[in-house]
């Protein structure tokens, strides 16, 4: 399962397609180039275990530098692109990259990296030119299509969001194994067996390709033989316009694409044609009762979730029937070599249906590290299995064995000594007609320990003040018991977010405990 296989079946079947500029890549020039860009890394010295690292927008060449880098056998990792110079240029040289790629459309943050990273041997230019860079097209040109014979899988290096602390580091080992062999990676067969992706799908995430979900699932897409849509950004009615336009099939979203698309007019979405879908997956950040129902309602029972981790330490799947029957859920452990679930508690005893604690998946035929941190990789481990691993988020199964997640552990608020978890209310606040975007965090109280605080970034035109502060935490004692409801209600123009859709929540603390004066 790789793309070279579908270029010599079907040469010009368009591989990726740029919604944006309505450039087409057929399965002939991602093969092509990508065993040129594999030739080139070979001829600088590197191979096996060596980094690459690139800083792109969403550009088709993102995925010829993928494969090449994964038919070299090399780790290649993808840096965000809104962190800023020092913060990017850390994981460049944090994760050893003897080449950095950039997008010309980056130039600035680009030659900033480039002037910090001290480790970099070789800067290589996509889209454009950038001074000191050479220029891709140059790169490879001299280089001919051919595969070598000996072509070594090698995988992605993504870092952690970095929501806390450094961004980490996630390093998956390397198997050995040949690019074309069998298995693939478990998240492609999952693809396949489990969501139906194969040559005839179109997939479409229109998320950052450095972000873990889109970039696996869009390789896993090319190596089925699908055709993958990029977007720049995410815009509503667009991707709206991009589902008629080219026939998704299958796409993958985050809970804030939902909610801003269920916020378009009726008249706008009644405007567009999205019966083609087969399959819409989310994951990525905990989705709201409501508005995955509403979302079931428009587009009907096509809505899939899955819940896993850029470390890849298991994974649980619902379809739209199941989701209907345990509202809430993000499903049962899935199969596929992907992990058997497993609920503890604090002493690491597997806890019985109903009990929150820490969900641990587990696999024998998976190891990762943290690179470089052999404690944060410890940690990630059961204290007696050792093929247990976590990723510090905490929930509970039911009698039928589906997994509820109530917050990340970091996140639970403890007042007066009953655990709270901010999901909890941030899903109940999601919907008030009044509220574009909502954090909850606990803060020092002299009194509990901690207080629950909402952070409500307001409507619109919406006016922020003691009358909306009194409504909300109202609306939350109408659906809550009354010690979960915030206690008051901070104001902000915008919620500091990833741009993959995850809040960073030790920002809001920080900017809490200045207003308050503590230190």
């Amino acid at each position: 399962m790789y793309p070279g296989v579908h270029a010599a079946r079907t040469p010009d079947k368009p591989a990726v397609v740029e919604a944006d500029t309505g450039r087409v890549v057929t399965y002939r020039e991602l093969e092509d180039g990508s065993i040129r860009f594999g030739h080139w890394l070979r001829d600088r010295g590197l191979g096996v275990g060596d980094h690459i690292a690139v800083l792109a927008v969403n550009d088709a060449r993102a995925y010829e530098l993928y494969w090449g880098a994964i038919r070299s056998g090399m780790y290649i990792t993808f840096v965000n692109t809104h962190l800023g110079a020092d913060e990017a240029a850390y994981i460049v040289d944090d994760c050893g990259a003897a080449v950095f790629v950039a997008s010309a459309a980056l130039v600035d943050l680009a030659t900033e990296v480039a002037n910090r990273a001290t480790g970099v041997r070789e800067r290589v230019a996509i889209g454009g030119t950038l001074p000191g860079f050479a220029r891709y097209e140059d790169v490879i040109g001299r280089f001919p299509a051919i595969a070598a014979d000996d072509q070594p899988r090698g995988t992605d290096m993504l870092y952690s969001s970095g929501t806390t602390g450094r961004p980490k580091g996630i390093t998956p080992a390397l198997t050995g194994r040949q690019v074309g062999d069998e298995p693939g990676p478990h998240v492609t067969e999952m693809m396949r067996r489990r969501f139906g992706f194969d040559s005839d799908s179109v997939y479409f995430a229109p998320s950052p390709v450095y972000h873990a979900a889109p970039l696996r699932y869009g390789a896993g897409a090319l190596a089925l033989g699908g055709t993958v849509v990029m977007a720049k950004r995410f815009d509503a009615e667009q991707c709206l316009d991009v589902i008629e336009r080219y026939g998704v099939t299958h796409s993958q979203w985050m809970p804030t694409h939902f909610v801003r698309m269920l916020r378009l007019p009726d008249d706008v979405r009644a405007h567009y044609d999205v019966a083609t879908l087969r399959v819409a997956i989310h994951a990525a950040a905990p989705c709201p009762v409501d508005v995955k129902r509403a979302m079931l309602d428009w587009w009907g029972e096509v809505i899939h979730e899955y819940y896993s981790s850029t470390e890849s330490i298991g994974i649980t799947v619902i379809s739209p029937e199941e989701w209907r029957a345990k509202p809430g859920s993000v499903g049962r452990g899935a199969p596929y070599g992907t992990g058997i679930l497993h609920v503890c508690g604090e002493d690491g005893a597997e806890l019985p249906a109903g009990e929150i604690g820490l969900i641990y998946f587990e696999r024998n035929d998976y190891t990762f590290e943290y690179h470089g941190d052999p404690v944060k990789t410890a940690e990630a481990h059961h204290p007696d299995r050792p093929t247990w691993r976590t990723n510090g988020d905490i929930g509970y199964v039911d009698e039928d064995g589906y997994l509820f997640l109530t917050d990340r552990a970091k996140f639970t608020i403890i007042s007066g000594g009953v655990n709270i978890y901010p999901q909890e209310i941030e899903n109940v606040l999601t919907f008030h007609p009044r509220v574009d975007d909502v954090a909850v965090v606990g803060v020092p109280d002299d009194e509990m320990g901690q207080r629950v605080v909402a952070f409500v970034a307001p409507r619109e035109n919406d006016s922020a003040g003691p009358e909306l502060e009194h409504e909300l935490i109202e609306y939350c004692r109408a659906s809550l018991a009354r010690f979960k409801a915030p206690r008051a209600v901070e104001f902000v123009d915008s919620l500091p977010r990833t741009p993959t859709g995850k809040l960073v929540k030790g920002a809001l603390a920080e900017l809490y405990a200045r207003k308050e004066g503590v230190s």
